[in-house]
């Protein structure tokens, strides 16, 4: 399996510093207009920026390659890490509802915004999508689940970031059209755009969820009847798989072949991992020759439904 470790570390140096560039611009404009939701995006930014750096620890022990200490390599330190990011993106929620809660009941400070300082928050959100497209499409292409969960928690932070945009537009053209209503549209939006927060988050754990808790990664019936088309296979039980396909899979098995030695056995079982390979892979395929007067019924732990082949 190929190792994208390092392709993954230069990625998550150049987000961190772009990410810091956001934090520090998104601060020095909520300083300087008062805004305290603005204040509170800034702060939000800092989640990024610590999910990098969440990003190349988890990175410096997530390599593919199995050792002897890791016999099945080390990628669920990468999904750990996704797994932090989730959190990061929970607490980013209750942070913007907080946050507008805030400025329903409590925040009564006037905010004063210049279209200077709108124009500043345009190249925020310009180096946020930028950010969030880039790392989702090099994520994407070689399956890394930290570039892609950080690209989804970029993206949180660019409805964010236009929340943001929207309510402080909204307190400039209050004055300019005399329409105070327009003050409270970034508590408004506010709301939504933590349901879309909260459902990156979700997503997220979903995705990486089923790699920590050995979730069957292929439905036993699949693997059942590609194996059975195989010449020379009596019986195949006991599948069990685990992992996330398209990114690293482990299939084990037992089998009963037609065979008059161990040559002819092993390249039937050779076939097996050839045909599994080739619609699932990355994969690696353990099996077990059984004795051909061996019996079982069930192809795999907990099914009680005779499936064997006749």
């Amino acid at each position: 399996m190929q190792d994208h470790r390092s392709q993954v570390r230069r990625i998550l140096l150049i987000t961190l510093v772009l990410n810091l560039l956001v934090m520090t611009l998104k601060a020095m404009v909520g300083i300087a207009t008062g805004s305290l939701s603005l204040q509170a995006d800034a702060l939000h930014s800092v989640t990024d920026s610590a999910n990098n750096i969440l990003g190349l620890v988890a990175n410096r022990f997530s390599s593919p390659m199995p050792d002897r200490e890791h016999p099945y390599g080390h990628q669920k330190f990468e999904a750990l890490a996704a797994l932090g990011i989730a959190t990061f993106l929970g607490i980013a929620c209750f942070e913007i509802l907080q946050g507008a809660i805030n400025r329903i009941f409590i925040e009564s400070q006037s905010v004063e915004i210049s279209p200077a300082e709108l124009s500043l928050l345009i190249i925020v959100l310009a180096v946020n999508i930028f950010v969030a497209v880039y790392e989702g499409k090099v994520g994407t292409r070689i399956n890394s689940a930290i570039l892609i969960a950080d690209a989804k928690h970029t993206m949180s932070d660019i409805w964010v970031t236009i929340l943001v945009m929207a309510g402080l537009v909204g307190v400039w053209q209050a004055k300019v059209l005399n329409l105070p209503q327009l003050q409270w549209l970034d508590v408004i939006l506010a709301f939504p755009v933590a349901l879309l927060v909260f459902r990156s988050g979700w997503s997220v754990l979903q995705d990486n969820l089923p790699w920590l808790v050995d979730q069957a990664a292929i439905a036993p019936e699949a693997i059942h009847h590609i194996v059975m088309e195989v010449p020379g296979v009596v019986n195949c039980h006991d599948i069990a798989s685990r992992g996330v396909i398209g990114r690293q899979v482990f299939v084990e098995m037992h089998l009963i072949v037609d065979a008059p030695d161990v040559t002819t056995a092993h390249k039937i079982t050779e076939e097996i991992e050839a045909r599994l390979s080739a619609k699932y892979d990355p994969i690696r395929v353990v099996i077990h020759i059984e004795p051909p007067d061996y019996k079982r019924d069930q192809i795999s732990f907990g099914n009680s439904e005779n499936l064997t082949s006749n």
